[in-house]
């Protein structure tokens, strides 16, 4: 069991509930790490702060197989407009993000839909296919900064 994130607009949060850690024994927080640690981004992707920092979690370092990664690059598009092709990349992204949990067996698919909900924020669905049972749903809203 794992100490739950609870999502908002702005990203995730542990919350207490008499005085404890909120549990979950759900792969909503495998999920969200998934999604929302910032993935060390490859040597041809465009940085959006026009900096050399391309993140990445430190521990990637220490992968038990070679080139394991944790986290997305969802980042990447926090200074994109609101155009049709990021919610593509998104999903592009997200997909990438989730792939461990069929390379590791934990679902048999992972499917994921993204959309405009409004300006700045966008939409992105989860659906996670397990065998012999029924599927799961993740929704995000994802608040972008600068749109």
């Amino acid at each position: 069991m794992d100490a739950a994130l609870v999502w908002k607009e702005m990203g995730a949060d542990l919350t207490l509930e008499n005085l404890s850690l909120v549990q979950d024994d759900t792969l909503k927080t495998a999920v969200v790490l998934s999604l929302f640690i910032d993935r060390r981004a490859e040597a041809d992707d465009e940085l959006p702060d026009n900096t050399s920092d391309r993140r990445g979690w430190w521990a990637d370092t220490f992968a038990e197989v070679n080139g394991d990664r944790i986290g997305s690059r969802l980042w990447l598009l926090s200074r994109e407009k609101h155009v049709p092709s990021v919610p593509i990349r998104a999903r592009e992204y997200a997909e990438e993000a989730l792939a461990w949990f069929v390379e590791d067996g934990v679902a048999e698919s992972v499917s994921v839909e993204t959309w405009w909900v409004r300006r700045g924020v966008l939409g992105l669905l989860v659906k996670m296919y397990r065998p012999n049972a029924p599927a799961i749903e993740f929704k995000f809203d994802y608040l972008w900064e600068n749109i």
